[in-house]
Formats: C-alpha cells, sequence, structure tokens
C-alpha cells in the first residue's frame, strides 16, 4: 500500500514539474518565434494555466530583460541573467526552458533581449490575468475577476466559464459568477444578456449598478420590451440590496461611534456625578492617550525625536519586527489607562481640589487647562496631525452580506463591552466602589464616616482621565491623531451623560449607544430630509442648504432632540439617587 503511495506521490510530482515546463518551454518557444503573429499565438495557450514560473518570465520579457543568447553555429537561446555582476559586469545565464544555469556568464549589454511590441504586452497582459485567476491567494483571485468583470473583457469568457467548475470558495464562486454575467451583457444574444440580467438580480450585485444602467441607454434595449424589463427589475433588485447595505453599515458604525462615546462618558458620568466638576479639559485626555499610542508604536519601531520647548528629546527604538512590532498596540493601551490617569491625578491636585463646590471657576479654569494642555502637545509633536499604524489583526475586515466590518471597530465595539462591565464590577463588587457611592449619595456624611473624600475624589478623577484616555487609543486605530482630537467627542460626551442621567452607569450607555445611532443614521439620510424639507414654507431653501452638510445638519438635529428631551425629562433617564438634602 505504501509503495502504491509513494508511485502515485511521485507521478502527481512529475506531472506538476512537466507542466511547469511546458510553461517554459512555450516561453522559450515564443521567443524565437518569427514575427509578431505566431509569438501572440504561442502566448495565447498559456491562457488560464496555474504556473509560477509565468509571471516572472513574462515580467522579464515586458521589462527587456529576456535576451537571446546567440552561440556561433549553434540555435539562439532565451535567457535571463541573474546573480551579482562580477568585475566585467557579467552575470550567470540561465535558460529560459529548464531554469537551469547553462555554465556560462554573460554581460547584458553583449545581448540582443527579445522585442516585443504593443499588442504582444496586451497578449501578456491577459495571460497574467487569468494565472491570477488560478492563483492559490485569494485576494489575487478576487482581483482579477473584478479586474475582469469591470472591464467586460469579452475574449476572456471562456476561461472564466472553465473556471467556474473547478472553483469550491464560496466568495468565489459569486465574484465568477458576477464577472461571467458582467462580460455577458456585452453579448450581441439578447437571450444572453436577459439570462446575465437574471443572474446579476439574483446575485444582487451592487457593481452592476452603472453597466445595468448603461445597458438601459442602449438602442437595442429601448427597442427590446423583454430586455428592458429585466433591466429594470434588476436595477430595483440590486437598489434594494444596496438600501440593507447601506443600512447595516450605517448601524455598525453607529454601534461603534456609540461605543468611544460611552467610554468617553464613563469618566465624565463619574467626575461629574461625583464631584460636580464640569472637567473641560477631558477631551484633552483622550488626545493624551492617542498620542501614547503614538509613542509606543514608535518606540516598539525605530524611536521618536521630540523637540518640547526648543529641548531635544530622542527616545530610542526597540527595532522589533514581525509579531513583537504588531503587539505594540497590546502594551499601548494599559500605558494609555496609565499616562492620561496620571495626567487627571495632576490636574485634580494641582487645580480642581482648589474648586470644589464653585462650578463656574472650575468650568473656566479646566477651559483654560485645556487649551494650555493643546498648546503642549502643539509643541511636543506638532501642528500637524500624526499617522498611528493599526496593527495586522486590526486591520482587515469582514464582509458580511456586502457589509463592511472593520477589525479595528469589532475590537472597540468588544472592548468597550469589558470596559462597561469592568467599571460596573468596580462600582458595585469593591471596596473603592462601594467609597464611590458613599461619596456620591451624601458626602458630608461620608465624611463623618471616616471616608477620606478627597482621596475618593482623587482616585475617580484618576479613573474617568485613564477611560478617556484608553478612548483615545480607540480613536487612534480609526483616524489620524492631533492636539484637538478630543473637542470632537467631549460635547457629545456631556451630552450623553445629562441625558443619561448624571452618575448613572445604565443611562451613560444607553444614551450613549442613542445619540451615536442618531448622529449616524441623520448623516446617511441627511439628503432624504433635505429634499423633505425643500416644500417647507419660509425656511425650506435655508434647511434644504443646511441639509447638504450632513455632518453639520446631524448634529443640529441631535442638539435639537436632545434640548426637547430634557424639558420633558430634565434630570435624564435615569435620575441619581442621593440622600444628600442639597
Amino acid at each position: 500500500m505504501r509503495k502504491t503511495f509513494s508511485i502515485i506521490t511521485a507521478f502527481f510530482c512529475l506531472f506538476a514539474k512537466l507542466g511547469a515546463e511546458e510553461a517554459r518551454v512555450s516561453i522559450a518557444r515564443a521567443a524565437l518565434a518569427k514575427g509578431e503573429s505566431a509569438q501572440g499565438v504561442i502566448l495565447n495557450e498559456l491562457m488560464g494555466r496555474a504556473d509560477e514560473s509565468i509571471l516572472p518570465l513574462l515580467d522579464a520579457w515586458r521589462k527587456d530583460r529576456l535576451y537571446l543568447y546567440e552561440p556561433t553555429g549553434a540555435p539562439a537561446v532565451p535567457v535571463l541573467l541573474e546573480g551579482a555582476k562580477d568585475g566585467k559586469g557579467a552575470q550567470v545565464a540561465v535558460s529560459v526552458a529548464t531554469g537551469k544555469a547553462i555554465g556560462l556568464r554573460l554581460v547584458a549589454d553583449d545581448l540582443n533581449s527579445v522585442a516585443h511590441s504593443a499588442n504582444l504586452r496586451r497578449i501578456m497582459k491577459a495571460v497574467l490575468d487569468l494565472t491570477d485567476l488560478s492563483s492559490a491567494n485569494r485576494a489575487k483571485k478576487l482581483g482579477a475577476l473584478a479586474a475582469i468583470g469591470q472591464g467586460q473583457q469579452v475574449e476572456k469568457l471562456p476561461a472564466l466559464e472553465r473556471r467556474l467548475p473547478l472553483e469550491t470558495d464560496p466568495a468565489v464562486i459569486k465574484a465568477l459568477r458576477e464577472a461571467l454575467a458582467l462580460v455577458r451583457l456585452k453579448s450581441p444574444d439578447v437571450e444572453i444578456r436577459l439570462a446575465a440580467l437574471r443572474e446579476l438580480e439574483s446575485l444582487q450585485s451592487l457593481a452592476s449598478t452603472d453597466f445595468i444602467k448603461s445597458l438601459q441607454k442602449d438602442p437595442a434595449t429601448l427597442k427590446d420590451v423583454r430586455l428592458a424589463d429585466a433591466a429594470r427589475t434588476a436595477l430595483l433588485a440590486v437598489e434594494r440590496h444596496r438600501t440593507v447595505v447601506d443600512f447595516g453599515g450605517t448601524l455598525f458604525r453607529s454601534l461603534s461611534l456609540g461605543s468611544i462615546l460611552i467610554i468617553v462618558a464613563l469618566g465624565l458620568a463619574i467626575t461629574f456625578g461625583l464631584m460636580g466638576v464640569i472637567n473641560m479639559a477631558h477631551g484633552e485626555m483622550i488626545a493624551i492617550g492617542a498620542y501614547t499610542t503614538y509613542v509606543v508604536q514608535n518606540v516598539f519601531a525605530n524611536g521618536l525625536a521630540l523637540s518640547p520647548f526648543g529641548v531635544s528629546i530622542n527616545l530610542p527604538g526597540l527595532h522589533t519586527t514581525g509579531w513583537w512590532r504588531e503587539s505594540y498596540f497590546l502594551f499601548a493601551l494599559p500605558l494609555s489607562f496609565l499616562v492620561a490617569a496620571g495626567a487627571g491625578i495632576l490636574l485634580e491636585r494641582g487645580v480642581i481640589r482648589f474648586l470644589y463646590r464653585r462650578p463656574l471657576e472650575s468650568l473656566l479654569a479646566t477651559w483654560g487647562v485645556s487649551l494650555l494642555l493643546q498648546q503642549l502637545l502643539r509643541l511636543t509633536f506638532g501642528a500637524n496631525n500624526v499617522q498611528v499604524g493599526s496593527p495586522v489583526y486590526l486591520s482587515g475586515n469582514w464582509i458580511v452580506g456586502d457589509v463592511l466590518l472593520g477589525w479595528n471597530r469589532v475590537f472597540v465595539i468588544g472592548f468597550a463591552t469589558l470596559i462597561v462591565v469592568g467599571v460596573w464590577l468596580v462600582l458595585t463588587r469593591t471596596s473603592v466602589g462601594l467609597l464611590i457611592r458613599s461619596v456620591t449619595q451624601n458626602r458630608s456624611m461620608a465624611a463623618c464616616m471616616g471616608v477620606r473624600t478627597e482621596r475618593v475624589n482623587m482616585l475617580t478623577f484618576a479613573l474617568g482621565s485613564g477611560l478617556a484616555g484608553l478612548a483615545g487609543a480607540f480613536l487612534s486605530q480609526i483616524g489620524n491623531v492631533g492636539p484637538s482630537l478630543g473637542q470632537s467627542y467631549v460635547v457629545d460626551s456631556f451630552m450623553v451623560v445629562v441625558v443619561g442621567g448624571v452618575g448613572d452607569l445604565v443611562g451613560t450607555v444607553i444614551s450613549g449607544l442613542g445619540i451615536g445611532s442618531f448622529d449616524q443614521f441623520t448623516q446617511q439620510y441627511s439628503p432624504m430630509v433635505a429634499g423633505a424639507l425643500a416644500n417647507v414654507p419660509f425656511v425650506g431653501g435655508a434647511l434644504q442648504n443646511l441639509a447638504q452638510d450632513s455632518a453639520v445638519f446631524g448634529k443640529i438635529l441631535v442638539l435639537c432632540v436632545i434640548i426637547l428631551f430634557l424639558q420633558w425629562r430634565p434630570s435624564g433617564l435615569f435620575a441619581a439617587r442621593t440622600r444628600s438634602l442639597d
């Protein structure tokens, strides 16, 4: 049995080897053929072959690195020159037909490169495109299918048809069916076009929208009722699917934005609910967390040069590679929390502890600290935004029903859930949480019972600032990092706290998800709102113009809804329970 298995294995290895040699021999024959048409016929034989030798050989031919070695009294030999050059500029000559060295070192300037024309280059590109169809790399295969379908390359239709029964990957099969249908739309046969339209309708292909619209304008389509009806039906199916995809994408973005708002607002909910301090510098804690991630990334790489106040500081790099470098974000998360928490302790000890029970003065003071911190970040890291690269495990995405789910946003949603659970456990299952809740309910009575309220204030402020730092680390994976990064979120976070109920954890979560969702859906569907507002008397035109800027219009609508909600429930969704008489 083993002997039989060994013979079969050897046979398949020999077959694979012969297949590779056959492709090499074909390219060598084409290089030696007389006339462009003869060369094109031979190269066309390579269409659809899965052979790794095709790409480098044709690439060398196109770039004039395929040469003819013509020994005296012997036939010419197509060769490649490989390896380092010696003192005379000679390199090792490798036969194209065999892939083995011919035992000579040749100089490129002494040889004639194999000629190629524009037509031959087109044939080579077609061969390479179809070679990617047989690639083991899924991304290459999908890219080649998309290029053929979008280009409606009719000449490659037979190769696509031969490929369809060989595929087993559902995603590749769907892409292959889509490419076949798009190419068949170019067919002069009405029945083939009808079948292609029915296929696109069943696939609900988003990429086919422009092609179907172009087909609808075709004179042949306008004359044929069946073709016009089929195109209209297919387009309606695609547009219905697009509506579902847009809704799913908006919902996903809403969850990720809501998760970030929850993390930022948790800190505000704790500090504002406990101390009654409106901390306008909370946004800068977000920026500190994001810049901490940027510094960690550079330390794991080649280091970072900083010059705050003209003082040059060089942070040495660890020069890590591979997964060690990709793991920088796992170290950046706790560091972002600790650095932002440390900055929060300094702020509380240096400024805020002198301004308790003076809300207006604390608001103005923290606003001033916010401006100072922004300027400090500009002096340290520069006024321009910096880019934080996402690690490999956060750079990809999943596609579910044509909805793109980025791994970075999925990570934010998942980690935000863990943070909410962690904060809830800290507040309800630890002695620190007991102290925080006691001070929140009645500060004076807690102090009379021996609770060191100043220390509780400091720890609470550190916790809130650390959570903002974590939010900054997450934001660094979604966009650029700049000195004013936190300003885009701090106002929304205050609204989350007020709507949810000051100091209430559940209310903060519900409010964060609600405001994030309302903001994203408003931005997505603001053009529809703009159309609806067009006929409003007196202000219709102004509102319609405003609605064209979806981001601004979304913020305005969110603010208006929140104002109306607070008129109905001034204490928010969940009013904080307190035993205080004031």
